[in-house]
């Protein structure tokens, strides 16, 4: 593990001292192409001098900081990048801990993230948020924090287990590693000047800290008017190019991810490739990437691969992921280029369009070579109040999926929860369904089948069942998951009501995750002990059992990109259409429950 860097006030006079020659440097860096990403230039024949972990000479003459000790690397002509950075993301959704999560990710040239802990949040409060804080505080890169602000996202739709004040925002601003609010997605309440949100709000100003947003809307008209003056600086939930566009115009940045099943660059890139919008107002991020995805396609150098594959020249793309980043998070001084001063995170590129990381360096240390972690990074030990967090209450039977048709109906029609690939939002499907018996059936000729959303925090037994749509089973089956944003209680899907209380009780009795099962066999299973939400294995180990699971998942019929993402957004009752919650089913287009039956 290294050591944090000072802060540039106490290492000031050393860094001008070596930028003079008049003190030797750590690390020299010889021959290099900087990527400048303050003037949108590649300058070559660059030196970089670095000192107590920053820079301290950018030019092109390093050798007068040369001394017996220093460390030299011949750059060889190679590109100079500045270290990578997410803008938003949840580490919970890589269903591993922080650590693991940047153990996987440094090798892909990530050194700084910015993550919203509001997956733990909901299932253990503020105790949860401290615990991902703390475990941040001590990487070897900067992970910094932002305080959950929407827990629940949607009080009176949803009961999470746990339920965070404006109180805990205003303490939370005072822990040395909270850099802002995390994503707001009440934003009719920010609209209808919500006390609890307007206050969680002016907490985060008072602090001088970056107010994040989610405005899960297509609506561009009063209601968003009114979201942006509420204060949130931010969105990632754009899906068009207009919808970029017009968060711009308003002050907002427009953040464009490209997650494991997100896929919102390529429409709205073309604000900058084809409308001319100023580029220094976007910023690249991933927001859900899941261990399969980092493992093995990568991080934030997959997203500037992608959006520079849409048209944006590289440079544009890396400040969009670098010196962007750190300008919205008030940190231009401290992370984001390659300038005196800043923390010495870098990269080392052979090819500039790919991105072909040589090497990872973070805070002047080589962490990465050839796509390997060259350092260790001691794991954080969760306490055992962080685990033993799913509650059933009972032991689940096919019964408890039964959904009863009113009297005397020999058909009903149904709204079903449509999935959309590669998006978040859903669509508000309605279907025709047979009642046998006195149930209602599902129909899997047509891909209906149904959705269990079973409460998990208080040990209730309750079970909330709906349709869903999208999937594609053919076979009898369930999928079970403990991951159900942002509540996370258990979402199950499936064919086979047998099936689907036989994955309900499995994830019971292994502390939380996500399995399959088929006609009575268990197919795949990814334990998370840690609020039901992360594993406490090696992010590889973890990657491998994922892959099993979507395996399982094709072999079932379901042909989706990342179908367990779509998963596991079912439950996300702030983003339209068509929801399911502990309360019910939840028209996202009005906020308000709906019945089942129309």
């Amino acid at each position: 593990m290294t050591e944090k860097p000072k802060p540039w006030t106490e290492v000031a006079t050393l860094l001008v001292d070596v930028a003079m020659g008049r003190n030797p440097a750590d690390l020299v860096v010889k021959n290099g192409r900087w990527v400048n990403v303050h003037s949108g230039e590649i300058i070559p024949a660059t030196d970089l001098a670095i000192a107590a972990g920053r820079f301290a000479y950018c030019g092109p003459d390093a050798s007068g900081a040369i001394g017996p000790e220093t460390k030299v690397v011949d750059a060889g002509g190679r590109y100079l990048v500045p270290g990578l950075c997410d803008g938003h993301m949840h580490v919970e959704s890589g269903m591993v801990t922080v650590t693991e999560f940047c153990r996987a990710v440094i090798p892909h040239g990530t050194t700084s993230m910015f993550i919203d802990p509001h997956e733990i949040a909901n299932v253990l409060g503020l105790a949860g948020v401290r615990l991902m804080h703390d475990e941040a505080a001590a990487m070897p890169i900067n992970v910094h924090v932002q305080m959950p602000s929407c827990v629940p996202s949607a009080p009176g739709l949803e009961n999470a287990g746990a339920q965070l004040s404006v109180e805990d925002v205003a303490e939370a601003m005072t822990w040395p590693n909270i850099i802002g609010l995390g994503e707001v997605m009440n934003f009719p309440g920010v609209a209808a000047n919500d006390p609890v949100m307007a206050g969680e709000i002016a907490a985060t100003a008072k602090a001088g800290k970056t107010i994040g947003g989610h405005y899960a809307s297509r609506d561009l008209g009063l209601a968003f008017h009114g979201y942006v003056a509420g204060g949130p600086e931010d969105d990632h939930e754009g899906t068009r190019v207009e919808d970029a566009i017009a968060r711009v115009r308003q002050g907002m940045k427009a953040m464009l991810r490209l997650g494991s099943a997100w896929y919102d660059v390529a429409t709205q890139i073309k604000a900058v490739t084809e409308a001319g919008i100023d580029p220094r107002n976007f910023i690249l991020c991933t927001d859900d990437s899941h261990s399969g995805t980092l493992v093995n396609e990568g991080h934030m150098d997959r997203v500037v691969r992608h959006a520079i594959a849409q048209g944006l020249k590289p440079v544009t793309a890396i400040q969009m992921a670098t010196i962007n980043t750190a300008q919205h998070f008030r940190l231009e001084r401290e992370l984001g280029s390659i300038a005196p001063g800043r923390l010495a995170d870098f990269l080392i590129v052979s090819d500039l369009p790919t991105l072909g990381i040589d090497e990872v360096y973070g805070h002047g240390v080589r962490l990465a070579q050839g796509g390997k972690l060259g350092i260790e990074i001691a794991a954080y030990d969760y306490p055992e109040s962080a685990k033993n967090t799913v509650k059933l209450g009972k032991r689940l039977a096919a019964k408890d999926f039964d959904i009863v048709a009113p009297k005397g109906a020999n058909e009903v029609r149904a709204r079903v929860i449509g999935v959309i690939e590669n998006q978040a939002p859903t669509r508000a499907l309605e279907a025709d369904l047979a009642v046998e018996d006195g149930l209602v059936a599902m129909d899997r000729e047509n891909d209906v089948c149904q959705i269990g959303l079973v409460e998990r925090h208080r040990g209730t037994g309750a079970v909330v069942n709906g349709f869903v749509s999208g999937f594609g089973y053919v076979e009898d089956c369930a999928i079970a998951s403990t991951v159900a944003h942002d509540s996370h209680h258990m979402i199950v899907v499936g064919t086979n009501k047998e099936d689907m209380a036989l994955a309900a009780n499995r994830l019971a009795e292994v502390g939380g995750g996500v399995v399959i099962f088929s006609r009575g066999q268990q197919l795949a299973l990814v334990e998370m002990p840690i609020a039901g939400l992360m594993s406490d294995e090696r992010a590889e180990i973890v990657a491998a059992k994922a892959e099993k699971l979507t395996e399982a998942m094709r072999r079932l019929g379901c042909s989706l990109n990342n179908a367990y993402m779509q998963h596991s957004l079912l439950a996300l009752v702030v983003i339209p259409e068509l929801r399911i919650s502990d309360v019910g089913l939840i028209d996202v287009t009005k906020f308000e429950k709906v019945d089942l039956f129309v």
